[in-house]
């Protein structure tokens, strides 16, 4: 996002309301969607759903997974990646490139690019899928 985007007042009340609507309304209640906490403080969140790719072979997208950057390496990534997705089942997201922190996050929990890639808000992202891991 631009910084304009970041400094347009009404972008924290629109934010407050989409996660209001998703926490609430019903037509999202398949959505998964966690918060991480670190000493009483929200240090992340997450959420999947349904996937939306026209081409997915997956039941399950990871949408969020955004931690603090104080908090990386406490664990709290991954506490929130296995709260909002099943390794029973197949996944995928999509992550900015390059983003090598990131991605090599996802890559440690199993995910590798599949090749696609789109531009969305200005920012070049790469999909990553996870194959349903066996129990």
């Amino acid at each position: 996002m631009s910084d304009d985007e970041l400094d347009d007042p009404e972008f924290v009340p629109t934010r407050e309301r989409f996660w209001r609507i998703g926490l609430t309304d019903e037509r999202f209640k398949h959505h998964r969607i966690a918060v991480a906490e670190l000493d009483g403080r929200l240090v992340g969140i997450a959420q999947s759903a349904s996937p939306t790719d026209d081409d997915a072979t997956w039941s399950q997208q990871l949408n969020v997974l955004y931690v603090l950057a104080f908090a990386h390496g406490t664990g709290a990534g991954l506490g929130l990646l296995d709260a909002v997705l099943s390794e029973s089942e197949g996944a995928a997201l999509w992550v900015a490139d390059p983003n090598p922190r990131a991605q090599a996050f996802y890559r440690k929990h199993g995910f590798v690019p599949d090749d696609s890639s789109k531009e969305e808000y200005g920012i070049r992202e790469i999909r990553m899928v996870r194959e349903q891991m066996e129990s």
